[in-house]
């Protein structure tokens, strides 16, 4: 059974800093694109960020760009997600989730795209 475990969610002050992972069984993530994907109250799931499977693209969302950084090691099968300077809008549910679909159509951040989904971890701004 494929499975995908968000961890590192929490509560932080505005400015403060979170790593989020993304760690995989039953699959092997060295041969998929992972995107991280969040979603507030009341608002749409949207695509935060994205890494392909060889590591030589790399996605992020104009809300988060200079602020959140995305790696990979895939000697432990787990992707994260480097959350700096927060703020109460990054305030979600963030998600990752595994894609084959070519590295020139993963700036979409279709969700459909995506086929393979953790069951997500809070993440709260707050002072």
């Amino acid at each position: 059974q494929v499975q995908l475990v968000e961890s590192g969610g929490g509560l932080v002050q505005p400015g403060g800093s979170l790593r989020l992972s993304c760690a995989a069984s039953g699959i092997t993530l060295d041969y998929y694109a992972v995107g991280w994907f969040r979603q507030a109250p009341g608002k749409e799931r949207e695509g935060v960020s994205c890494i392909s499977s060889s590591d030589g693209y790399l996605y992020y969302a104009d809300s988060v760009k200079g602020r959140f950084t995305i790696s990979r090691d895939n000697a432990k099968n787990t992707v994260y997600l480097e959350m700096n300077s927060l703020k109460p809008e990054d305030t979600a549910v963030y998600y990752c989730a595994t894609t084959v679909i070519p590295r020139a159509h993963i700036a979409a951040m279709r969700r459909a795209d995506f086929g393979n989904w953790g069951q997500g971890t809070q993440v709260t701004v707050s002072s």
